[in-house]
């Protein structure tokens, strides 16, 4: 009988993606912290911070887009240049991280294949771009199963611990384009 974490994990839509992932294990107080994590990468940081930054001031764009369109179709292309120099960073960022690889992602966690085993309940650093809108995420995650597979390959499956609302709400944005995106390909092969 599944236990109630594998339960609550199972109440997250799942989906297969491609994305930049690197982790480091964390030890030690760095592993039981519940503060957020940074990253040793500046370019990093700052494409994580400019998601972040998007992300909180969306309210305030439809705030002012009621009392001024024409300011509001000005940050908007503002906006839309920063993302431009954001994919720019994330290019850079991808040759640091390493090519993309696949993985399974959740609102609750990520599993994805690596050469060497890990420890069930090892704490994880977990950083990911995910694509195309370049979102850099730095997570904390704990090992909940670690699985060899034919390849020799071991499969990892985390779930994410201690994320903020706005992280939460970033991945769950990036889950849902990529199943309307899913559809639409669906859609248009049939």
């Amino acid at each position: 009988m599944p236990s109630q974490d594998e339960k609550d994990r199972r109440e997250y839509y799942r989906i297969d993606d491609t994305i930049a992932l690197d982790f480091t294990p964390l030890s030690g107080a760095e592993a039981l912290a519940s503060d957020a994590l940074h990253d040793s990468s500046p370019l990093f940081n700052l494409l994580s911070d400019l998601h972040l930054m998007d992300f909180e001031s969306q309210h305030l764009l439809r705030h002012i887009s009621e009392r001024d369109r024409t300011l509001a179709n000005y940050l908007k292309v503002i906006n839309k240049r920063i993302d431009l120099l954001g994919q720019a960073v994330a290019q850079t960022l991808l040759r640091d991280i390493g090519a993309p690889k696949k993985v399974c992602l959740s609102e609750g966690g990520v599993s994805f294949n690596h050469a060497r085993p890990v420890a069930i309940d090892t704490h994880l650093a977990i950083k990911m771009v995910l694509m195309p809108q370049a979102l850099g995420l730095l997570l904390r995650a704990k090992v909940v199963h670690c699985r060899e597979q034919a390849d020799g390959q071991f499969e990892l499956g985390t779930e994410f611990e201690a994320m903020t609302d706005a992280q939460r709400q970033l991945l769950a944005r990036h889950i849902l384009q990529k199943q309307a995106w899913e559809r639409r390909q669906a859609r248009e092969q049939s």
